[in-house]
C-alpha cells in the first residue's frame, strides 16, 4: 500500500510574474508531478495584506466580488473590486484592500503625486460596502501610492479637514501643514463605528526617522524637499488628532503604515490592528490544514532578512512550526539563506535558472514553470525513499 504523503502548499504572489493563486497553482502541480498517486496536496493562496489580500480571504470564506466606481490616488474615476463574505446571523463582512483604489500599482511612475495622492478611493469602498449592508470590515493596508495620514479616506466619510481660517485645505499629505482643527460635525459616525480588523505588517510609527515620510514616500516618488513637507504634515495631523481627541498616534507603533492610513484608523474607527498574515492565515484555517502535513511548500518573489519581519513565509513557518512540520521557501531572488534556515525554514530554494536573464524569468509562464520545476526537485529529494517504494 502507497504511503500517502500530506504536502501543503501556500504561497504568496510573486509580483510581477504570479498571483498567490497562480503561484500556489504551480508549485501544487510540481508535487503532483513527483509524488504522483503518493500525493495529498492541500493549496491556500496567501497573503500578508497587501495585494491579493482581499482575493483571498473572500474565496477562502465564500464570499463574492462585488464592483463599484471609485476613485484612484490621483483622483481620476476607476472602476474597483472588494469582497463581501455573508455569514449567517451576522452582518455581511467587507473585505477591502487599500491597494485596490489607492495603490501604487493604478499609476505609472509618471502618474506618482507624492503630495497629492489622496485615500479618498478606500473611503468610498467602505462606503459602498457600508452600503450593501456590511458593518464589518477587513481593510489590508498593503500597496499604498500615499502619503496623506488616511485623511482622503475620512474625507470620502464625512470627516473635514480645516486651515486656520476654517476654510478646507486641499487633498493630499502636502496640505497637511495647514493642517488647524478637524470638523466631525458631518462625520458618518454610523460607518467610524462599525468594527474594523486592519491587516499590517509593518510597525513603523508615524513620524520620525522611520516614520511614514522617512521610509515610505520616497518609494512612493516623493523627492527629499517632498519628504520634508509630508514629514511636517504627518506631525501637525498627529498633533491636531492629539489635541481634539486626546490620542497620540506619532509614535504608536504601526500607524505609519499605508502612509499614514493606520494612525487614521487608530484614532477615528472603532478597529484593531492585526499581523496581516496571520490574520490572514486564520481567516482561511490554514492550523487545521497543516496539523497533520508532511510537508509546507511557500514563496514569494523575493525571500531576504526582511521575511522574518512578519511577510507571509515566516507566518506560515510560525504555524507549521506549532505542529513540528517542516517548511521549505521557494523564490525567484534569494538571499541570506543561511540566516532564514537558522530562523526555522527546513530549505530555502531559488527557482531561477543560473544565468537566466530577469526579464524572462518574470514572465508568468516561465516563473509558473520554474516554481513547477523547482517544487517537483525539491519533493522529489525530500521523499525519495517513499518514491522509490512506489
Amino acid at each position: 500500500m502507497h504511503r500517502m504523503i500530506k504536502v501543503v502548499v501556500a504561497c504568496d504572489s510573486f509580483k510581477g510574474s504570479l498571483t498567490a493563486a497562480e503561484a500556489t497553482a504551480s508549485a501544487a502541480v510540481g508535487v503532483k508531478d513527483a509524488l504522483g498517486c503518493n500525493a495529498d496536496i492541500v493549496d491556500i493562496p496567501v497573503a500578508d495584506g497587501g495585494e491579493g489580500t482581499a482575493t483571498i480571504i473572500t474565496a477562502a470564506l465564500g464570499g463574492k466580488s462585488v464592483h463599484c466606481r471609485s476613485h484612484d490616488a490621483i483622483g481620476r474615476s476607476v472602476e474597483c473590486c472588494y469582497g463581501i463574505v455573508d455569514a449567517g446571523g451576522m452582518s455581511p463582512l467587507g473585505v477591502i484592500e487599500l491597494a485596490e483604489a489607492s495603490g501604487l500599482t493604478r499609476l505609472t511612475e509618471s502618474g506618482c503625486d507624492s503630495l497629492r495622492a489622496s485615500t479618498r478611493g478606500t473611503g468610498e469602498l467602505i462606503a459602498d460596502a457600508y452600503f450593501r449592508g456590511c458593518r464589518r470590515f477587513v481593510i489590508g493596508l498593503g500597496g499604498s501610492a500615499t502619503t496623506d495620514g488616511g485623511t482622503g479616506l475620512l474625507r470620502a466619510l464625512g470627516v473635514r479637514f480645516l486651515d486656520s481660517r476654517g476654510i478646507e485645505i486641499g487633498e493630499g499629505g502636502g496640505e497637511l501643514p495647514r493642517l488647524a482643527s478637524i470638523d466631525m460635525s458631518h462625520a458618518r459616525k454610523d460607518i467610524l463605528e462599525c468594527r474594523f480588523t486592519i491587516l499590517c505588517d509593518v510597525t513603523n510609527p508615524l513620524t520620525g526617522v522611520s516614520g511614514a515620510a522617512a521610509v515610505f514616500a520616497p518609494q512612493k516618488g516623493a523627492s527629499a524637499g517632498d519628504v520634508e513637507i509630508l514629514e511636517r504634515g504627518l506631525a501637525r495631523y498627529a498633533a491636531v488628532i492629539r489635541d481634539t481627541f486626546g490620542i497620540d498616534v506619532a509614535q504608536m507603533a504601526g500607524a505609519g503604515a499605508a502612509g499614514g492610513t493606520a494612525a487614521a484608523f487608530m484614532a477615528f474607527f472603532n478597529s484593531e490592528i492585526s499581523r496581516g498574515i496571520a490574520a490572514t492565515l486564520d481567516l482561511c484555517g490554514f492550523e487545521k490544514k497543516v496539523c497533520d502535513a508532511d510537508l509546507v511548500i511557500t514563496g514569494e518573489g523575493k525571500i531576504d532578512l526582511q521575511t522574518l519581519g512578519g511577510k507571509a513565509p515566516m507566518g506560515v513557518l510560525e504555524v507549521a512550526c506549532r505542529h513540528k512540520v517542516p517548511v521549505v521557501v521557494l523564490a525567484g531572488s534569494v538571499s541570506d539563506s543561511l540566516r532564514l534556515c537558522e530562523a526555522g525554514f527546513a530549505g530555502v530554494y531559488p527557482i531561477n535558472p543560473p544565468g537566466m536573464p530577469l526579464e524572462e524569468a518574470m514572465r508568468t509562464d516561465v516563473a509558473g514553470r520554474n516554481l513547477r520545476d523547482t517544487a517537483s526537485r525539491v519533493v522529489r529529494s525530500r521523499f525519495a525513499h517513499v518514491i522509490g517504494q512506489g
